[in-house]
């Protein structure tokens, strides 16, 4: 159990750090302040773990039909429903929430790397 537990706050503190890469990154990204960031790293974290293999699964026939890049657009959902749920947190623009979306990626991928959250044949610590 404490593995499990340390595996989700690693996430939640990289999704944490990817929201603050995109704040600092783009003008349009506005997060006042610690608690929004904490917020809306756990939103995301939430997001991506329940809501979007949902959506991924419900729109399966159109992430097939459009190459994947349909689940670009659910990257971009889970990022405004935490820009939504999370207080003093804003994204304003398309092409905005299109780069950040880019680089909470890019970074989360990194941080995952980094604290061993992601590997080859590694599942999920039970």
């Amino acid at each position: 159990m404490p593995v499990l537990i340390a595996f989700f706050l690693l996430a939640w503190l990289a999704n944490a750090l990817s929201l603050a890469a995109a704040d600092w990154i783009f003008d349009s990204v506005h997060i006042d302040g610690l608690w929004p960031l904490v917020i809306g790293g756990a939103v995301l974290g939430i997001a991506n773990s329940i809501v979007k293999p949902i959506l991924t699964l419900l729109t399966l026939p159109l992430i097939i039909v459009t190459l994947g890049l349909a689940l670009f657009a659910i990257n971009v959902a889970m990022l405004a429903l935490a820009e939504w749920v999370a207080p003093d947190f804003s994204i304003d623009g398309f092409w905005t929430y299109i780069g950040a979306t880019i680089v909470v990626s890019v970074v989360n991928y990194i941080l995952h790397g980094l604290f061993r959250l992601r590997g080859e044949g590694q599942t999920v610590p039970s």
